[in-house]
């Protein structure tokens, strides 16, 4: 009998065409109402998952919006009673549940100072939904698996859609259109998940690496890994881990790397050398052939628009994850100590 965790993560596909099918209208009307505002810069709070989904909205907002985008310290309006202005931003919250107290405040604090404040999330009569300006719903269903799938996948699609209005033009969404046939094709060329992890069941610990875009993919990858399988997983930049951490790579260290292309980072693939020299063994999600050939587990991805990569790419990974929970006699319906909604200050 299959878990809840796979269960919703094979939904995804049909998730992601959903939200693509009824969410564009909403996405396009928020893009008008932040047209007529003068946006300076975008601030993103969120935890967990979806702190990684904010991740991917710094660099999409950066790179095809031209829109500097910083991650909250929801501490500070909290703990330490700060009001850092928020004059001509786009506060962005995202959160599957939409319960955290910390990510409601940075939007309630942003709405007093006047910013344009903006909901990601799941349940749309959420405190996150009553905090903020405007919603934009995800439709992902109800998620029950407490590491979540479907509502991460739906929170990328959901920026990328967000991204796309803002830029305008039809180029941007004849490729999100593709982008549910591309999750289910990477489900489809990771097949045997149990069976691909069981090589690494003895191994505690497990480095995560990406790049540009797919840092968020990396850090996404590795809270999975972390929250159903026990293993000590670490997500770096590729550059930040030839910067120092590089020399605690040792053979007993698996390396994953996510690499989609087609741009090509050198120091990715300087790690995925190095990481070959160590003898390490060497876990690779990526679309490139010669990387892939290089991979002791190799999860081909189908090509697509590097920009779009991000809520591809992480399938892999959580089959990954579920594989090894899996191999290691874990249940991943049921991580230690954890519950479906984290109330945090």
């Amino acid at each position: 009998m299959a878990t809840l965790f796979e269960t919703e993560l094979r939904e995804q596909p049909a998730v992601l065409a959903r939200l693509l099918r009824e969410g564009r209208s909403a996405a396009e009307a928020i893009a008008e109402r932040l047209r007529g505002r003068k946006l300076s810069f975008a601030v993103l709070a969120a935890r967990g998952s979806s702190d990684n989904a904010a991740r991917y909205a710094q660099y999409l907002l950066g790179i095809q919006n031209g829109l500097v985008a910083a991650l909250a310290t929801p501490s500070a309006f909290t703990h330490y009673g700060a009001r850092p202005s928020l004059e001509g931003a786009l506060v962005l919250g995202i959160s599957q549940s939409g319960q955290s107290p910390d990510i409601v405040e940075v939007l309630r604090e942003g709405r007093r100072q006047g910013a344009f404040t903006l909901a990601l999330t799941n349940e749309t009569d959420s405190p996150l939904a009553s905090a903020a300006e405007a919603v934009f719903p995800l439709l992902a269903g109800q998620e029950h698996a407490v590491a979540a799938t479907k509502t991460y996948t739906a929170q990328t699609l959901a920026v990328a859609m967000l991204s796309a209005a803002l830029k305008g033009g039809e180029q941007p969404w004849s490729e999100l259109a593709d982008v549910p046939d591309l999750a289910a094709s990477a489900i489809d060329r990771s097949a045997a998940p149990a069976r691909t992890a069981e090589r690494l069941r003895e191994h505690s610990r497990l480095v995560v690496v990406g790049r540009g875009y797919n840092l968020s993919t990396a850090f996404e990858i590795t809270l999975k890994v972390k929250e159903t399988t026990g293993v000590m997983a670490d997500g770096y930049s590729s550059a930040d881990f030839l910067h120092g951490p590089k020399a605690i790579l040792e053979r007993n260290l698996p390396v994953l790397a996510v690499a989609p292309g087609p741009r090509v980072f050198d120091d990715l693939d300087s790690l995925v050398r190095l990481t070959r020299e160590k003898g390490a063994p060497l876990v690779v999600i990526s679309d490139r052939r010669e990387l892939l050939e290089q991979a002791d587990i190799a999860m081909p991805l189908p090509a697509m628009p590097e920009w779009l990569s991000p809520i591809v790419a992480v399938i892999p990974g959580q089959l990954f994850a579920l594989g090894l929970s899996l191999a290691r006699g874990m249940q991943p319906d049921a991580p230690p100590g954890l519950s479906k909604v984290t109330h945090t200050r």
